[in-house]
């Protein structure tokens, strides 16, 4: 048989190509983010038509693209961001967004489909994440959460109310400008939120200049006013909230959000201090949505 490729074929071949350049499927994506090379898609395509692959596998299977490299493609092609470790300028926090495929994504991907079913069904949109001391990982929880509720398409605000010890500028690589203390001390013309790429739809409000009268600021009805309008905009609000045990600013949001969601940390948290939060939660008249137990 003759190893040449027939005139018939390399037509297929040639469409297929086109094909490939023209739409926005995995040997465009690849190309484009210099992954493949003009030359290899025909080798890419052969192999894919002789063993019945998918493109993404023929391609691997060639030693031409990593694993990571078509997981990534495939993320721009299901409109699902994320952003590669050795890439992101963001905080390796973000696991959501580094290593969405990792156990601990997964299961945060668990927490926010109980806060769909649990918290968010009835029309509910802001939710604040709290916990009893600062190395409990609530920033880090309502960071994560912020990104995956953005992964489905959401438009989502991630609030610092933390102004005591705010964590989710740097997180973001954002920078504490102004932000939600100048506003709330009007020293603040207009709202400024920080925009997260490649995450369109995902909004930060940092904490701004550090005020030496946070609970003040919180139980102004500028802070109540702030919400309600800020619900109108977005479909899903999280506020990270200080710690119980360094003030009672969580009480303040928690009064105005009507829900918490508590972030404990294995052989860190303790029950005594976690009874405690419940109960200045349940005192506010706020419900606590659930505790969440981070590694």
């Amino acid at each position: 048989m003759n190893s040449l490729t027939s005139t018939s074929e390399q037509d297929r071949i040639a469409e297929a190509v086109t094909s490939i350049r023209a739409d926005t499927n995995i040997g465009k994506l690849l190309q484009d983010a210099g992954k493949l090379k003009p030359q290899d898609m025909e080798r890419v395509l052969q192999l894919q038509q002789k063993e019945n692959l998918r493109f993404g596998e023929a391609a691997q299977k060639l030693g031409l693209v990593s694993e990571a490299d078509i997981r990534q493609a495939l993320s721009h092609q299901f409109e699902y961001p994320t952003i590669p470790a050795a890439e992101a300028s963001l905080s390796p926090e973000l696991t959501a967004a580094t290593a969405p495929y990792s156990r601990e994504a997964e299961a945060l991907r668990s927490v926010r489909s109980e806060l769909l079913l649990r918290w968010f069904k009835d029309g509910r949109k802001t939710l604040a994440v709290g916990s009893a001391r600062a190395d409990e990982g609530a920033s880090y929880l309502a960071a994560n959460l912020a990104v995956l509720f953005a992964q489905m398409g959401r438009k989502v605000l991630l609030v610092d109310a933390n102004m005591r010890q705010p964590r989710q500028h740097d997180i973001f690589n954002l920078g504490n400008g102004m932000g939600l203390s100048d506003i709330l001390a009007e020293r603040m013309p207009s709202l400024q939120v920080h925009t997260i790429k490649p995450f369109q739809t995902l909004s930060v409000l940092s904490a701004g200049s550090p005020p030496p009268n946070p609970a003040e600021l919180l139980a102004r009805p500028a802070f109540g006013a702030l919400l309600s309008g800020l619900e109108t905009s977005y479909d899903i609000i999280l506020i990270d909230t200080a710690p119980s045990q360094l003030s009672s600013d969580f009480q303040l949001v928690a009064a105005r959000v009507g829900g918490v969601l508590i972030s404990t940390r294995r052989n860190v948290s303790r029950i005594n201090p976690l009874a405690e939060l419940k109960e200045k939660i349940t005192l506010t008249g706020a419900q606590v949505v659930g505790a969440v137990v981070l590694d």
